[in-house]
């Protein structure tokens, strides 16, 4: 016997179009589990029981309930009714058949992830989601003209049992061809070639592969929009019946020149306000100028940075340059600096290697002035494993770093210096995170002087040891905090999240900053926090205790990985 059912939805409406009912209260006697299913249905008054009986059984049906009984009773104005559901509809048999060329592995796939298998009971919406499944699963694949060709679910009432069919048909295999850009003005075709990661002629065709090339086009600051699909009609049939189609990109340009302005403030360094300015097709060749000037209470910058396109090995490579003030915990610095990078994605690891030459002044409070210079050659390595990049819950992310100089190439004092940070998400429960965060660093070098406070180490504010000022514990020269050889910062953070939206956090930092091994005692700050996820990644505000200086410090911050 096959039936058709209609949804909860539709039986749902087929009770409130039914005819005006009799007054009297409705009381239902069922199981608990046919209460919960059945209650949001029910009329506010009993009417016909025959209508009522037939509305039932329809939703009961959406379940697996092909048999229940009813019995109605009149009790003072009252029409109790005692509903027996009987016993639920299971999966006796499926029947998926896949007709075309898929290979042997992926049928064997699709028939061991079936949603619906024997001896679970039938229910519609997991029949309806069982068939939906196979068909995304072939239509992400390879075969992108893949179609439910029919189904059916055949229910034997007396048998309780379920035999279900669903037949495909997944067309030919598909696979990428040659890229064909559509709505360039200003670029090259190659510009998109060296942004391409993910779609190659000859590759078996992948709507996730696709979508990860548009995702890309889309993050660039060229383009307004990026459309990616794959053009049928231009098909070629191989012998095997393979399909291979050319890969169609519209976009439409962005305007290669704008000037932004902002305003804000942070705990670490005051209020801000700053202007920047953006080209994305500096002299011609598609380079991306980001350049702007951003005054902060305690820390002034101008800055000009230019990024090329991707290059053969997909490493992205800049040139910069800076100048900045800074006034911070008694230390008054001026520093000029620039520098090259390459920036290159090498699985789930990130690499940065970079050269940057700079020129400090560093005048500390009740101390004399130092000026120090330093060509330095960096290597950092970050690799992230995390189960969201904006607001991760689960998995942990390593970061460590290695650079120097030398008297011998353009420094006034020879060091190495390490740096390595991990941060570590732990989820408690359903709603609860506990981050885990470390810190430690390290400078080789006879003394911490004519080495450039960047190569140094202070620490104290948000994303630091909280309760403290921002780059306030470090080392002592006059009135001022300048840095010190050795770092050394742990923390440990419960964050609740009452809502979607709202958290609250507890959380204890100890670190500091020092010169000399012996003199460690670490600082130590603990407090609460508040938490609102933003677009841009949960938002931190802490009010922390310092127990160094027995004093609350407001901190407030992007709470992201590094």
């Amino acid at each position: 016997m096959s039936v058709r059912r209609p949804s909860l939805a539709l039986a749902a409406l087929l009770l409130a179009a039914a005819t005006p009912l009799a007054a009297g209260e409705l009381v239902l006697q069922a199981p608990r589990d046919i209460r919960d299913l059945l209650t949001p249905y029910l009329p506010d008054e009993a009417g016909s029981p025959q209508r009522l009986q037939g509305t039932l059984s329809e939703i009961l049906a959406t379940e697996g309930y092909f048999a229940p009984t009813f019995e109605f009773t009149d009790t003072d104005g009252e029409l109790h009714l005692a509903l027996d559901a009987g016993p639920r509809t299971v999966v006796a048999s499926v029947d998926l058949s896949i007709s075309g060329p898929v290979d042997a592995k992926t049928r064997e796939q699709l028939e061991k992830d079936w949603r619906l298998p024997v001896g679970q009971p039938f229910r519609q919406d997991d029949w309806n989601t069982a068939k939906q499944q196979v068909l995304a699963r072939l239509l992400a694949g390879e075969h992108a003209d893949a179609q439910l060709e029919d189904s059916e679910a055949a229910i034997d009432v007396e048998k309780h049992s379920a035999e279900l069919h669903a037949h495909y048909a997944t067309g030919p295999r598909y696979r990428f061809g040659a890229l064909r850009v559509e709505g360039l003005e200003r670029y090259e075709p190659a510009l998109i070639e060296r942004y391409n990661r993910s779609v190659q002629p000859g590759q078996p065709y992948s709507e996730e592969r696709l979508n990860a090339l548009q995702g890309t086009l889309q993050a660039t600051p060229y383009f307004a929009s990026v459309r990616t699909t794959i053009d049928r009609d231009a098909a070629e049939i191989d012998a095997d019946g393979t399909a291979t189609v050319p890969v169609v990109v519209r976009v439409r340009e962005r305007s290669p020149q704008r000037v932004s302005f902002g305003a804000g403030a942070s705990s670490n360094t005051g209020a801000r306000v700053e202007v920047n300015y953006h080209h994305n097709d500096l002299l011609g060749h598609a380079w991306e100028l980001d350049s702007g000037l951003r005054l902060e209470q305690k820390k002034q910058t101008a800055y000009a940075d230019v990024f090329l396109p991707p290059d053969a090995r997909f490493r992205r490579n800049s040139v910069g340059a800076m100048a900045e003030a800074t006034d911070i915990a008694g230390l008054k610095t001026e520093r000029y600096a620039f520098g090259a990078q390459t920036v290159q994605q090498r699985g789930s690891v990130e690499q940065r290697l970079s050269i940057n030459w700079q020129h400090e002044l560093r005048e500390p409070d009740g101390a004399e002035s130092v000026t120090s210079r330093a060509l330095v050659p960096n290597a950092m390595w970050t690799w992230r494993h995390v189960d969201s990049l904006l607001d991760p819950r689960r998995g942990i992310v390593l970061q460590g770093q290695i650079g120097g100089g030398a008297r011998a190439a353009l420094s006034d004092q020879n060091f190495v210096r390490l740096h390595s940070r991990v941060q570590y998400y732990v989820p408690l429960g359903r709603r609860d995170t506990l981050t885990l965060r470390g810190e430690v660093g390290y400078t080789l070098a006879d003394s911490r002087q004519h080495i450039p406070q960047d190569y140094l180490f202070r620490a104290g504010g948000a994303g630091s040891v909280r309760g403290y000022a921002y780059q306030s514990l470090g080392i002592k020269e006059g009135a001022a905090t300048v840095g010190g050889r050795y770092l050394v910062i742990a923390s440990a953070e419960a964050t609740h999240w009452l809502n979607e939206d709202w958290g609250v956090a507890a959380f204890v930092d100890a670190g500091d900053a020092l010169d000399l091994l012996k003199d460690a005692r670490p600082a130590l700050g603990y407090g609460l926090g508040a938490r609102w996820r933003s677009p841009a990644g949960p938002i931190g505000v802490d009010l922390a205790y310092g127990e160094r200086t027995r004093g609350f410090q407001l901190h407030f911050s992007l709470a992201i990985p590094f």
